[in-house]
């Protein structure tokens, strides 16, 4: 397009097109992509392509990579203490099976649409620019932050495991307020560092990821090996209190889902997965087996974990922060030293979940710069190293800058309000995206599905969380979960799905996604207070963001004539209608 034509060659054209804007929303916000579009046009904007390089085993990697940081030390210890006892195993089982529908539903995109965009690309081709964006943004800035967190993170673990607490690594500023005054050199390193290896090569940082997941395995495995060696099967039904509950379940079914809820959070950067797609050797082949099989493999090592962890010591001896070092490090046995081989895993898993997010981070910002709705310059991959250079380099440095300052209490909540929330809309734009042709079949029966269900498992959820335990409430979330069912089935017998994908697909269609949407919807009520308060405050900025640039400068893009996906139509339709009504 004319740069003398844009909304932003001058501010009085800006101006006009501010009075424009809601036209421009109706004409914009709800419009659709096309998997052809993204996966050819779109894609094209980057320049070079990405290089394919990977195959299942890296995606494996990366996904254990992902998911296996340093919350797993964290989260056993306190769903065994609080919620599950020695049935948090069985948490695990949940929780993992749980990961893997949400896990089904990404690779069915992935497979049939393998570009870099993730959850942001599968949205934009369901529910429209707007829904993309809105949740992308979201999902970008809950990356960057909990980068920064973790990263300093790194310093904590590194500084337990060698001896040296963490506070003589940071310079304290006492000009600067509390939280924003501790500078941390080394989290700085540790994330620059990270960000000159994803710049330079998918493919090295894929080795380098293999070579930190081995070395991070190796350490959960010894930890695996300690506790069943020198522990009693004893633990397994008896605590260590007579006055506390015993048993193997010794807070009941409801404490093992309880537990699940807390310990799906160390299953979180599957996702990140999806984002590597654009660079995959073989999508059909390689993405189910690496997206899925990490989870599994994941699944398999949280249990061994969790069973060493309550074979080690009874449910209520177990450190609720800092379960698998507190257990050795008050040894006078001669095995005290097992907590600092702990800290170096717990260090390892650190820098392989910090590498593999930074990987996908970056790559969301490089399709939402494909798209327009952010500055085309994100978009941009290097023509030498195959790699979206721009999106890598700025994201690294941003995060940099607040894990030098700040202190983000983050790490025993390594989920995020955002992430979930972009599993449920993925979850909901697989149901929407095999039972709507765009332009051929009414949409709103499926949306009313989709609404009514939602609706249901929010029922359940406050029910689950507010009502008092007793017989009126367990009828209650009965009843609820009786009327979630009959909507599914109603909407199972009645609706045919229209679309068969070709490669690969969610089996047990709709029941599989609409669990994960379920699921889904009661972890988000499982988080607290403030994170609500957050992702509405990044959601109103995002929102903000959208109406004073996206819009206009996705309007631009359009080019003076295009075929645009609006609400279940496909509309020719040419600017010059708009640029004759900025005449006088």
């Amino acid at each position: 397009m004319d740069s003398s034509n844009s909304s932003f060659s001058s501010f009085r054209a800006y101006l006009r097109a501010l009075s424009h804007t809601p036209t421009r929303l109706a004409r914009r916000a709800l419009s659709v992509s096309t998997c052809y579009d993204e996966v050819s046009h779109v894609r094209a904007r980057s320049g070079p392509t990405m290089r394919k390089t990977l195959r299942c085993f890296d995606l494996v990697s990366l996904g254990i990579g992902g998911m296996v940081g340093a919350g797993v030390f964290v989260t056993t210890g306190n769903a065994t203490r609080h919620y599950a006892g020695p049935a948090v195993l069985l948490s695990y089982a949940i929780a993992g099976f749980c990961a893997l529908l949400s896990a089904f539903c990404y690779t069915e995109f992935a497979v049939d649409m393998p570009v870099a965009g993730g959850a942001f690309s599968y949205l934009r081709v369901t529910f429209g620019e707007f829904a993309a964006f809105l949740t992308g943004a979201n999902l970008v800035v809950d990356y960057v932050l909990s980068n920064a967190a973790v990263a300093r993170g790194f310093t904590a673990y590194l500084g337990a495991a060698i001896g040296i607490s963490s506070a003589k690594w940071r310079l304290i500023v006492p000009s600067l307020p509390k939280g924003f005054n501790e500078i941390d050199i080394v989290a700085v390193a540790v994330v620059l560092l990270i960000t000159l290896v994803i710049c330079y090569s998918t493919r090295e940082s894929s080795v380098v990821n293999m070579i930190l997941t081995a070395l991070h395995i190796l350490f959960i495995v010894f930890v695996i090996t300690i506790g069943f060696w020198r522990g009693s099967w004893k633990n397994f039904t008896h605590a260590a209190n007579p006055e506390n509950p015993s048993g193997f379940f010794p807070y009941g079914a409801a404490g093992v889902f309880k537990g699940a809820a807390a310990v799906y959070l160390s299953y979180i950067g599957y996702d990140a997965v999806s984002t590597m797609a654009e660079e995959v050797k073989d999508p059909v082949k390689d993405i189910p087996i690496g997206v899925s099989g990490s989870v599994v493999i994941v699944t398999v090592l949280y249990c061994l974990m969790a069973a060493s962890m309550t074979k080690l010591l009874p449910y209520d001896m177990i450190d609720a922060e800092a379960p698998f070092s507190a257990a050795f490090s008050g040894k006078s046995d001669g095995w005290g030293w097992v907590s600092r081989v702990i800290g170096v895993g717990a260090s390892f898993g650190i820098l392989t979940s910090l590498l593999v997010a930074m990987l996908g981070q970056a790559r969301y910002m490089c399709v939402i710069g494909r798209s327009n709705v952010v500055p085309s310059w994100f978009a941009r991959v290097h023509p030498k190293t195959s790699t979206p250079v721009n999106a890598s380099a700025f994201l690294g440095i941003f995060t940099a800058a607040i894990a030098l300052f700040t202190d983000l209490d983050v790490l025993l909540n390594l989920v995020s309000i955002g992430t979930l929330f972009v599993f449920y809309m993925v979850a909901n734009a697989v149901i929407y995206r095999r039972y709507v042709a765009t332009g051929t079949t009414n949409p709103w029966p499926t949306l009313s599905f989709l609404c009514s269900f939602s609706f249901t498992a929010i029922m359940f959820t406050l029910i689950w969380k507010f009502v008092p335990t007793g017989g009126a409430k367990a009828g209650m979330l009965s009843a609820s979960g009786l009327v979630a069912i009959a909507i599914l089935q109603l909407f199972h017998c009645m609706v045919p799905q229209v679309r068969k994908p070709e490669f690969w697909g969610v089996p047990f269609m709709p029941w599989i996604p609409s669990i994960s949407i379920f699921l889904n919807v009661f972890l988000l009520g499982s988080l607290d207070g403030p994170s609500y308060v957050r992702f509405g405050f990044f959601s109103a900025v995002a929102v903000l963001f959208y109406v004073l640039y996206s819009v206009h400068a996705s309007f631009d893009a359009e080019g003076d004539s295009s075929l645009t996906g609006k609400n279940g139509e496909v509309h020719v339709e040419s600017k010059e209608i708009e640029d004759q009504s900025f005449k006088v």
